[in-house]
């Protein structure tokens, strides 16, 4: 598998802000990835409003490290408010989201294959 590419210090906006579809209001600036794979560090965008049911619950066989920078999400299925400076891990088959984020929020993602 190949390498994530050898980056120094970079302002996260250089990358180039992609719609996540079918979800409007939710996009990604990936930082590095693995290609062909799911492992990849990027920044996720929530625009105020924006609501993830369409997407419904996530599932998936990597894991996922994440940190809120600002803002907050609503997860749909707790009924719960996480805000920004909190952090989450979610092993491979933890149910998780969907999202609301009235006000926005921007978090910082990390995806991997652990063997």
């Amino acid at each position: 598998m190949a390498a994530k590419p050898e980056l120094e210090f970079l302002d996260y906006k250089k990358f180039e802000s992609q719609p996540i579809e079918p979800v409007k209001g939710l996009s990604q600036r990936i930082i590095a990835k693995i290609p062909g794979s799911e492992v990849a560090t990027r920044i996720l965008e929530f625009e105020p409003g924006t609501d993830t049911s369409p997407n419904g619950v996530q599932i998936h066989d990597f894991w996922e490290e994440l940190y809120i920078i600002e803002g907050s999400i609503i997860d749909l299925e707790l009924d719960e408010e996480f805000t920004s400076g909190m952090v989450a891990c979610r092993p491979p088959g933890m149910r998780h989201g969907p999202w609301k984020a009235p006000n926005g929020c921007k978090i910082y993602e990390v995806r991997y294959y652990a063997k």
